[in-house]
């Protein structure tokens, strides 16, 4: 992985291609590419490691033109980052591959293509689609019959676009399990991992399935399965604005969205707010009847997702009283479970293409459960179209890698789910609906209030940055929030964070805490507010740093050593999302002292399309 774009135009491709790379910049990548059949069929290649502005230096110093291509920025998985390893793979200066995802069997493959003559430049599983396209090209009457023998052989998850100057007319496309869509316009046909990368040619988009094989030529489009058999797919006009994934007036996309979040929480509760938790308009056909008798809940997610989920876990079974759990996908897949007929399975994802949360809902349905609910923020992608039901956060786009919006909206999104299970059980009457709405209509002007304590938390940054660890603490619902804190912190800023429970310090973490080491503490003003304290104690006296988060009404007081920070009066259990906003101004601005790449972190992708 990590994004992928191209296609077939009656105009010069390449930059469309360089423009649309760098629209994918935010997933995540270490070197980049692309290939163009030039005017006379020849297979023109460029790479290179670091940035697509790099690249794009190295395409114009060449003079570059031609109406077919692939692109591609890449993630490192097999190979070290080096432009040896970097997308396109060329097999015999002929076939031209570029590819997201994993090839399991690609060292059988290579073996098999080593006996038969081939030889290999890369350490990637990739030049291996590279070698099969253009073995099977030998027999095979086009590319796109070729390609579809080729991916015949894949065992994994893939994504994949073929040129070849053979066949210079035409491009290839094939998906498992990895996110691509397609394009159309008028002067050609193109594809893309994300949508944003097609905003400069076209709105008009089909999103392919699992195992579609589609073959793109300026005026054709054909798709369908491995064997030949036609596939229709509906084409849909993107709502997605140029607007959206642009930076405007903010440093980085990271500040944008953490500062767009009254605005997505209030559009994610816009729906339930309006119709007063109807269960058919938030849900979908069906939701009421499947919810009446759901038993217990199970929750699957990866990364901040699945820290979303410890949080709702404790909703579902405070305000609906029925037993929940949260799993990370990548265990769950993998573990002996007892199926529930009654459960209900829902799944957290913010692109709706993460391959762990994906394949854990696969698994979860082999098992017999037919009760799934995806929540996402991607209508069109894999895991709400595997799922009975849907709800989409309304965050909008998420540039930066480490989530932000999508964290509180995907939290929004939970609280919703339990008032509606609730609902649905008869364990919430009219008295106690119309509070927790009134609590969320209050919702996005306390995450202003929030946001408005960004100066203070400049202050705080500027201390952590000189850091090399620091402890988080919180407890019952707000450890969660710990944890997220500490996993932005070290995200972005490098600066090596865990978190624990407040009541687990003297358990064995007590034993790193010294002057060196700040702790952040989530203190909200309710009942386990005393139990907290106590831990502070615990740090205070062995001369650790504190830095207290506590809402306005509680009664700490800052002194030396201890540093306090006032949020909003506490909100109840909607609490967790508005204590998420400072711990997530405090890693960016950490950051920022530091120096670091804070919308793309070393190491790390934004859509993890990978096991």
């Amino acid at each position: 992985m990590c994004g992928i774009v191209g296609g077939v135009s009656k105009t010069d491709l390449v930059p469309m291609i360089l423009e649309g790379l760098q629209r994918l910049e935010y997933r995540g990548y270490d070197s980049a590419g692309l290939a163009i059949l030039g005017a006379d069929a020849d297979l023109l290649r460029v790479r290179s490691v670091g940035r697509v502005a790099e690249l794009t230096a190295a395409v114009v110093e060449r003079g570059l033109q031609g109406q077919v291509g692939i692109g591609h920025t890449r993630w490192a998985t097999h190979g070290g980052v080096a432009e040896c390893n970097a997308h396109p793979m060329i097999s015999h200066e002929q076939i031209a591959v570029v590819h997201n995802g994993i090839i399991e069997n690609f060292h059988a493959l290579r073996a098999h293509l080593e006996a038969a003559g081939y030889t290999f430049t890369s350490e990637t599983d990739t030049e291996v689609i590279a070698h099969l396209v253009h073995h099977y090209r030998q027999t095979a009457p086009d590319l796109f019959a070729a390609t579809r023998r080729a991916v015949g052989d894949l065992r994994g998850a893939y994504a994949i676009a073929v040129i070849s100057s053979g066949d210079p007319e035409t491009v290839c496309v094939a998906r498992m399990g990895c996110p691509l869509l397609l394009g159309v316009a008028d002067d050609g046909h193109y594809f893309a991992s994300d949508v944003a990368a097609l905003l400069p040619v076209t709105r008009r988009v089909l999103y392919l399935e699992d195992g579609d094989v589609a073959m793109l030529q300026r005026q054709t489009l054909r798709i369908t399965d491995q064997a030949g058999a036609s596939r229709q797919r509906e084409e849909h006009w993107s709502q997605l604005s140029a607007a959206a994934v642009d930076l405007g007036p903010y440093r980085h996309f990271m500040q944008k969205e953490i500062h767009e979040q009254p605005r997505a929480v209030a559009d994610t509760l816009e729906g339930a707010l309006n119709s007063q938790l109807d269960l058919t308009d938030l849900w979908g056909d069906g939701a009421a009847a499947m919810f009446r008798d759901v038993d217990r809940v199970l929750f699957l997610a990866s990364g901040t997702s699945h820290y979303a989920t410890l949080v709702g876990r404790q909703w579902v079974e405070s305000i609906v009283g029925i037993p929940a759990q949260a799993e990370l996908g990548h265990e769950y897949r993998y573990r002996d479970s007892i199926p529930d007929p009654r459960q209900l399975v829902v799944t957290l994802s913010q692109s709706g293409e993460t391959l762990d949360t994906f394949e854990a809902l696969r698994r979860a349905k082999d098992l017999g459960h037919t009760r799934t609910l995806a929540i996402c923020n991607v209508a069109e992608s894999a895991i709400p179209r595997a799922s009975a039901l849907r709800f989409l956060t309304r965050a909008g786009p998420e540039i930066g890698v480490a989530s932000t919006k999508a964290f509180t909206t995907q939290l929004a999104a939970l609280y919703l789910l339990a008032l509606s299970l609730a609902k649905a059980q008869g364990h919430l009457n009219d008295v106690q609906q119309a509070d927790h709405l009134d609590a969320l209509r209050q919702l996005p002007g306390s995450v202003q209030h929030a946001l408005n304590l960004e100066p203070q938390i400049q202050g705080w940054a500027a201390r952590f940055a000189s850091k090399d660890h620091a402890l988080f603490l919180g407890r019952g619902l707000h450890y969660p929030i710990a944890l997220e804190g500490a996993l932005k912190l070290k995200e972005i800023s490098y600066i090596h964070a865990e978190a624990y429970p407040a009541g687990e310090l003297k358990h064995g973490p007590l034993a790193l805490v010294d002057r060196d080491m700040p702790v952040v503490v989530i203190a909200p003003n309710d009942r386990l507010l005393e139990k907290l304290a106590a831990n502070m104690q615990e740090v205070h006296a062995r001369g650790g740093e504190l830095y207290v988060f506590a809402d306005s009404d509680s009664h700490f007081n800052a002194s030396e050593g201890v540093h306090v920070m006032r949020l909003p009066r506490h909100a109840g259990l909607l609490s967790p999302i508005v204590h998420a906003i400072p711990v997530q101004l405090l890693a960016y601005h950490a950051a920022l002292v530091k120096g670091t790449d804070v919308d793309r972190p070393r190491n790390l992708a934004k859509s993890v399309t990978v096991e």
